[in-house]
């Protein structure tokens, strides 16, 4: 399975971008699917996941109610979409798998490469 994922841009403090992360492969219904962020001179955070084959989501607390995360099972696709943009949003996010829930990145064992998403103020 490879993951690649796309849509992050520059948006101004607000704004709105929807992110896709598409895998190729076949996706069991236990894994998870998730998105991490990391800005410069910080550590990686985790920003949602959601569960391949339930509906259960997970969201950090400084994205809840601003954030969405779903799936697309047909597509192989997970998005996140990102409302009410904040500058201290800006970072580059990941997209990675993991066999079940966990906000620690070392328990995903598989990432894209990566897309960045920078809000102006």
């Amino acid at each position: 399975v490879q993951l690649q994922a796309s849509g992050g841009g520059l948006v101004q403090s607000g704004g709105s971008l929807r992110l896709s992360c598409v895998a190729s492969g076949r996706m069991f219904s236990s894994s998870v699917m998730g998105w991490f962020r990391q800005a410069p001179g910080k550590e990686r955070e985790f920003v949602a996941a959601i569960r391949w084959g339930a509906r259960t989501t997970y969201l950090a607390s400084s994205v809840k109610g601003r954030f969405t995360i779903s799936r697309a099972n047909a597509e192989n696709t997970v998005s996140l979409q990102m409302n009410s943009l904040k500058p201290e949003d800006t970072a580059v996010y990941y997209c990675a798998t993991a066999r079940s829930y966990s906000m620690n990145q070392n328990e995903y064992n598989l990432w894209g490469q990566g897309t960045q998403v920078t809000v102006s103020s």
